[in-house]
Formats: C-alpha cells, sequence, structure tokens
C-alpha cells in the first residue's frame, strides 16, 4: 500500500485525543490521572482498562492490549492501518496524503471510489425519475396516501426503481458504469451466478426506494418498498452485503439521527424506515432502525458512540415484544439504559402520528417506561398470572432477560421488581438468575470453543503478537528515552560509551534505534507515531515499558541505570576472560594477551563512573 507520511500519522495523532475518541466507544471514568472502562477486548467485571491522557495511550491490565488512538481503531472496529488512519483523520479534519503510489492500493480504492460514486447517482436517477416520470405516478400517489409530499421525498432522497429493466440498464451505460459494478452493487446480480455471460437482472423493479447511508452520510445500499402487491416478493428488500454495506453495523438514518442522539441523549430504537421517516418529520430526529435484521453487538457498540439510553418503540404486539427482549439482550450487556414506548394495539408511529398528531407521539415517547415494566404490564394482560404454572414459566423467561444486565444494582433491582410483582420469592428470582447467566456462560464458551476450531487454521497463519525480549536495564532506559527529553539528551551523548554493551544485550537495537530517530518526548503525538513505526513485537515490548511513571529525576535515574548496565557488561567480559584464562592448552601469547585483556578491563571497571559525562 502506498506509505502514510510519519508527518501525517503525528498531525493526525496531535489532533485527536484519545480520552474523547475511547470515551465514543466507551463509558469512562475518571481513576486518578487516568481514566479507566471494562476492556472492550475481553470480558470482564471489574475495570482494568486504562487510558492515560497524559501519554496518550491505553493498556489493559488485564488481557495486554494497549496502544495509541490508531491501534484502538485498528482493534475496536477491525479496520486495516491506512483505514483507521483515514477515520481518524477524517474525524480531525487532517488531510492524509500516502507518499508512494501502489497499483493494488489505488485499484481497490478506485472501486470502492466507483461503488460510492454509482450508488449516488443510481439515488439521484431514481429520486428524478420518482419526481417527473409518468410511470412512476402510482408511487408518488403512494407518499401522497402516507400523507407525504415533495419536501419528504427530496429531504430523503427517495426514488422509483422503473419496473422496466432497460430503462435502469441503459442509465447505467450511459454514465459509463459495468455490468460487475452494478453486480457489486448489489443493485443487479447475475442471472446464473456461475456463468459470468449469462446476463445480468435489475433486483429491485418497480419498488419505492430509500438510500441507505453510512453514519458518515454516504450512500451505500438501498431498500425497496412494494408498490404492488406480490406474494413471491417481500414488502421490503434491502441490497445485499457489498464491500460497503454490512447489515449488522448499519442503521437506517443514524447519519441524521446521530447529532439528535448527542442532544436529546437517547436513541429512539424503531422496526421500519417509514416508521424512523415519520419520526423525523415530526421533529424527533434521534430515530433509527436496523436494516432487516434483528439488533447486533455491533449495531450496540455503534449506538455506544452516541447515547448510553435506547428508547424501543416497537409493535405492541407478540412479535413486536419478542424483537424488543432480543433488542433488550443485545444492548444490555453494552451497559445501555432500555426504555419501552407503549405503542396503541395496531398502530406504529406513522400510522399514530399521521391519526393523533405528532404531539400525541411525542407525548408516548416522553412518557416511555423502563422495559421491563413496560414488559411486566403485557404478560399481566395477556397470561393468567393467578395459574402457578404460568407465573414459574414467566419468571423463567424474565430471568433469562435480567442475566444480560451488567450493573449489579440494576439487575438487584430488577429481581426485586419482577418477585413482587408475580409474587415470588426473591431469592427464589435470583437463583433463576444466577442459573440462567451460567448458562449463558456455558453457551458462550461452546460458542467460543466452537469459533476457535473454526478458525484454528486462519489463527496459526496469524501470530499473536509477541513483545521483543528486553533486558531490564535496557528497558528502564527505553522509557526513560521515551519520557524525558533531558534523559534522552544525556543518553544520546553516551551512546558511544554504550553502544558495545547495547550490542550484547536483549532490547539493545530498540534503545539504539530511539536514540538515532530521538522522537521528542514533550509531544505524546510524536511517541506515538515513532511506536506505530516500528514492527509489532517491538511496539509491544516498549508500551510494556510505558506503563510505569516517570521518576523525580529522569537523568539521575539513566546515570544509575547505565553505569548498573555498563559494570555488568564489563564485568561479564572479565568474567570470560578469566574463564578462558584457566584453560589448560594456552600458549604462553594467548595467556599474556588474555592477562592484559583481564587487567583493562580491571582498568575500565575502576574508572567506569569517571567515564560517564556529568
Amino acid at each position: 500500500m502506498g506509505r502514510i507520511p510519519e508527518e501525517t500519522i503525528e498531525q493526525v495523532l496531535a489532533a485527536t485525543d484519545i480520552v474523547d475518541l475511547v470515551g465514543s466507544y466507551l463509558p469512562l471514568k475518571r481513576s486518578g490521572s487516568n481514566f479507566k472502562a471494562n476492556c472492550p477486548f475481553h470480558n470482564e467485571k471489574t475495570p482494568s482498562f486504562m487510558v492515560n491522557p497524559a501519554r496518550q495511550s491505553y493498556h489493559c491490565f488485564g488481557c495486554g492490549e494497549g496502544g495509541n488512538a490508531i491501534s484502538f481503531v485498528i482493534a475496536y472496529e477491525n479496520l486495516p492501518f491506512p483505514d483507521a488512519i483515514k477515520k481518524l483523520a477524517n474525524r480531525a479534519g487532517v488531510v492524509v496524503q500516502e507518499d508512494a503510489y501502489d497499483p493494488e492500493a489505488d485499484k481497490r480504492r478506485r472501486r470502492k471510489s466507483r461503488l460510492l460514486e454509482l450508488h449516488n447517482q443510481a439515488a439521484r436517477f431514481m429520486h428524478q425519475v420518482m419526481m417527473e416520470s409518468p410511470d412512476a405516478l402510482h408511487a408518488r400517489d403512494y407518499l401522497k396516501s402516507r400523507g407525504y409530499g415533495k419536501g419528504m421525498a427530496e429531504r430523503w432522497v427517495v426514488g422509483w426503481m422503473p419496473e422496466n429493466p432497460s430503462t435502469f440498464l441503459n442509465w447505467a451505460r450511459e454514465q459509463g458504469f459495468t455490468g460487475r459494478e452494478l453486480c457489486e452493487s448489489g443493485l443487479a446480480a447475475l442471472k446464473n451466478e456461475n456463468n459470468a455471460r449469462s446476463g445480468i437482472y435489475v433486483r429491485f423493479r418497480d419498488r419505492l426506494m430509500f438510500p441507505i447511508h453510512n453514519d458518515y452520510g454516504d450512500i451505500i445500499a438501498f431498500s425497496g418498498r412494494q408498490l404492488r402487491e406480490d406474494p413471491n416478493s417481500g414488502k421490503y428488500i434491502n441490497s445485499p452485503e457489498t464491500q460497503l454495506f454490512k447489515k449488522s453495523k448499519v442503521f437506517f438514518a443514524l447519519d441524521k439521527a446521530r447529532r439528535h442522539m448527542t442532544k436529546d441523549k437517547y436513541a429512539l430504537l424503531c422496526e421500519g424506515q417509514i416508521d424512523v421517516i415519520a419520526c423525523h418529520e415530526s421533529g424527533i430526529g434521534s430515530a433509527i432502525a436496523t436494516l432487516g435484521t434483528a439488533c447486533t453487538p455491533d449495531h450496540a457498540r455503534l449506538l455506544k458512540r452516541y447515547t448510553n439510553d435506547v428508547v424501543i418503540c416497537f409493535d405492541a404486539d407478540a412479535a413486536g415484544f419478542k424483537a424488543a427482549d432480543k433488542a433488550f439482550s443485545i444492548l444490555a450487556p453494552e451497559g445501555m439504559h432500555i426504555r419501552m414506548v407503549i405503542m396503541p394495539q395496531g398502530d406504529d408511529p406513522d400510522s399514530m402520528i399521521k391519526r393523533e398528531g405528532e404531539d400525541a407521539f411525542k407525548t408516548l415517547v416522553k412518557n416511555s417506561r423502563e422495559y421491563f415494566i413496560v414488559k411486566l404490564e403485557h404478560e399481566a394482560s395477556t397470561r393468567d398470572l393467578s395459574s402457578v404454572r404460568e407465573r414459574t414459566n414467566l419468571a423463567k423467561e424474565l430471568a433469562n432477560l435480567i442475566a444480560y444486565v451488567g450493573d449489579k444494582l440494576s439487575k438487584d433491582g430488577l429481581i426485586n421488581q419482577v418477585a413482587t410483582r408475580l409474587g415470588i420469592g426473591a431469592e427464589e428470582m435470583r437463583g433463576s438468575v444466577v442459573e440462567a447467566e451460567k448458562q449463558r456462560t456455558r453457551g458462550k464458551v461452546f460458542e467460543q470453543r466452537q469459533a476457535s476450531a473454526d478458525n484454528k487454521s486462519n489463527m496459526a497463519m496469524t501470530p499473536k503478537v509477541q513483545a521483543t525480549p528486553m533486558n531490564g536495564s535496557i528497558a528502564y532506559l527505553c522509557h526513560l528515552a521515551l519520557t524525558s527529553q533531558d534523559a534522552q539528551d544525556w543518553l544520546g551523548e553516551q551512546l558511544e560509551t554504550i553502544v558495545d554493551p547495547l550490542s550484547s544485550l536483549s532490547g539493545g537495537s530498540i534503545l539504539r534505534d530511539i536514540l538515532a530517530k530521538l522522537p521528542n518526548p514533550k509531544s505524546a503525538a510524536a511517541i506515538q507515531t515513532y511506536l506505530t513505526s516500528l514492527n509489532p513485537d517491538d511496539q509491544q515490548a516498549l508500551r510494556n515499558t510505558l506503563t510505569g511513571d516517570t521518576p523525580e529525576s529522569p537523568v539521575r535515574a539513566a546515570e544509575e541505570t547505565t553505569a548498573m548496565l555498563v559494570s555488568t557488561h564489563f564485568q561479564n567480559k572479565e568474567a570470560a576472560v578469566r574463564a578462558r584464562l584457566r584453560q589448560p592448552d594456552l600458549g604462553p601469547e594467548q595467556m599474556v594477551a588474555l592477562m592484559n585483556e583481564a587487567k583493562e578491563l580491571q582498568d575500565i571497571l575502576k574508572n567506569l563512573q569517571q567515564r560517564f559525562i556529568r
């Protein structure tokens, strides 16, 4: 790939505050001069994940993960290094330019750029057809029947895919898009997947088309709403997963909602696109929806960037509560607070807003209640809770949900609340929750083992990063050189004296590299940029040295450590010479040479303190 200059990397790191960055993914709490959280890279109940604002780094004392803002984005979002840089650069407003031209990397970038261009142009084409074509009259009539006019269609770039596929294919051809690009975008597909010459067909036909954006506003997919009833096709169909679109990681309208979530301090999770649009058009800008899938852990982590509170707004029927239970089981383990809107039977946000008005719906959202209160009331209205068997079955179902709650106080409160409502003992309910937690743990262990078995060959091909072995004194000198300008300057002056000891001790080459490149200890961004330039093993070794504090007198610490390091080196050399002198087969000349060498080493040891510049 083209190399991103270190100057650019340093600029990105300097413009990124790691506390703000990590805090957009995880709930951080201050701990002295640092911040802490539960580690996102392994399961833990007690926070051991620390973020250091002074050094602009993070480190988990539980699993050993550590690094800077770039490595956090790489690990958390599973991005390659250049993409992580570009994401942070985009966040900080820094322009990234790569030094060298790499044909393969450029080809990938151009292909992705073409797909984005295709999606954006196709959206505009279908929008124009929907707004102007006589063939799209029924599409316009449908929008009007739902209470929407030209303004809404323009704000959401709503379009219509013509029923005649030639209309779209001819347009694509005129714009210079190839059949391969249409298939890669998901707008078309091969008639025969096993035969590239079989021709292509348009995936969406005679559908109202809603563009799907990523959280940065790029159009990456489409959702098509059926206009004429067809039992062989779903009411809504979404683009298939592509290079741009992974449905488990995308919310409909998140690009519009994320700013409102931060301001309103909650996300309104709806079931469908039309409901989301109805909410936004009525002034509820925090509404979002998943796309043809239930909530996933990726969805939960994405939401955590913007809010800790989710208000579920699903249909008030059995299917709606089943979907809400699933959402709760995914969102609650991330520490999210879940409430639920109590919708009138048979209503969704769109229909209620049309019938009762937006103020009535806003009042419902404002009066949303704790999820378990709504859940209990719903179950009480649909089950015979006078039956011991029904109460027992419901208690087990609710215990399974409570088991997903991470916060102990919240969990205890729910246990007592449910036990009181169902007329059972709190300890009995707590026992059911504990059993549910054990079952979840066993299930996770099984899944992890299964995943480990499935990915064994891949893991064998991807060796785990192992910190380069480092002599203790070398490691401490590296720490001083990276955290104190004075210590770095002093060590640089001693380089000629210590070069021989460094060559014989593990980690010596790393210290030599630091003293050759001289990263600025006063700039956290410069240090983190230097670390990213190293191979992963050396990088991990240095990160391990940076977890401690810098002494009050770093130069004195460097002097003492260097004196000990050099002394140990020459003591070892003298011991080796003496061992050779004891060999019985030495000739006179060899004996004299070794005795002279031993004397020189003894003189060096006697005068060692004078060999260092003070």
